[in-house]
């Protein structure tokens, strides 16, 4: 598909796209949406809600959103070691109680 074809096919989904739900609550994603994304037959896709929505994602998708979301951690901070820490004082917190 050649740019122009592209650029067309995504100004006519960014208006909206409606879908059914079918029976057992399945939902066909139209073609062109799916070739936007990158969806094919076969993919494995993570359902969540956000906000009262249904997002649809790969999980190729999400693991580089995490490693973007952590690449500025310093490579000499551990943050095991600071969730391990926090959990330790929560526990002699709830202990003294």
């Amino acid at each position: 598909m050649n740019n122009v074809a592209q650029i067309k096919q995504m100004s006519e989904l960014s208006k909206s796209v409606e879908v059914h739900l079918g029976r057992q609550g399945r939902l066909v994603i139209p073609a062109a949406l799916r070739r936007l994304l990158g969806f094919e037959e076969g993919d494995k896709l993570v359902a969540r809600e956000e906000a009262g929505r249904l997002v649809l994602e790969k999980p190729e998708a999400i693991k580089q959103q995490l490693k973007a979301r952590f690449a500025q951690v310093p490579t000499n901070r551990s943050l095991v070691n600071e969730l391990i820490a926090e959990r330790r004082q929560a526990a002699k917190k709830e202990a003294s109680e």
